[in-house]
């Protein structure tokens, strides 16, 4: 028996770059859809960021296995020995194929941000590392010389928080400031009640002396009574 076609080697025999093509949903998962070409054996990925100009959540929604799209190749790379095609359905009218990005703007922006990706995957860096690190430009440590806006030689130290300590100041100030007015009400008090019974005493006085003055005066009326009685 004859073997069938082999796939090429490299990128050789894949879809050009940008080409507008119709295929059929092979399979459809949660991050997109796979997508064959007739006359291709090597699927393309439609992540469900591509799908459509609008946020998708579930590929399922939008597609259904076999059944017949439109595709714009936006990307062919080898990672790992493995090639990986990039398609997009938001890239073209699915009802009339029309390439709807003929300048290929969406379709670089994108690459850029799936080369960002993987840039940032493929050197995982931990905080501790991080912290650990000593910036060749500043000599500080917490960040790499590439992330350092200083000029080589300046050094930078973290200013202290001074604006706690008011707050703190006037936290203490208060109950400080109540027990102020509690004696200096209470003092007040005590002035009031000594007014108050330094008056009173000075009434009782008054009275206690008219009534004394009134007493001896009847005695005096009735001492000369008697006198002109005896007469």
């Amino acid at each position: 028996m004859a073997d069938g076609p082999r796939e090429p080697a490299g990128l050789d025999g894949l879809p050009e770059l940008y080409s507008i093509l119709r295929g059929e949903v092979a399979s459809v998962t949660d991050y997109g859809a796979f997508v064959k070409i007739p006359g291709y054996r090597k699927q393309g990925l439609v992540h469900k960021s591509e799908m459509s100009a609008s946020r998708v959540d579930n590929p399922a929604e939008i597609v259904d296995v076999g059944e017949q799209v439109w595709i714009k190749v936006i990307g062919k790379e080898i990672h790992s020995d493995k090639i990986k095609l990039s398609f997009s359905m938001k890239a073209v009218n699915q009802g009339t194929g029309r390439d709807l990005d003929p300048n290929n703007v969406m379709a670089e922006q994108d690459a850029r941000r799936r080369r960002r990706f993987h840039d940032h995957t493929s050197q995982p860096i931990t905080l501790e590392a991080v912290l650990n690190t000593t910036c060749k430009k500043c000599g500080c440590t917490g960040h790499f010389a590439k992330d350092c806006f200083s000029q080589p030689g300046l050094q930078y130290s973290l200013v202290p928080e001074e604006e706690e300590e008011p707050a703190s100041q006037s936290t203490q100030s208060e109950p400080q400031k109540r027990k102020k007015e509690k004696k200096a009400k209470k003092e007040k008090k005590k002035k009031d009640r000594k007014r108050e019974n330094s008056s009173s005493d000075s009434c009782d006085d008054t009275k206690r002396a008219k009534h004394s003055h009134t007493h001896s005066e009847k005695k005096k009326k009735h001492k000369k009574h008697k006198h002109k009685t005896h007469k």
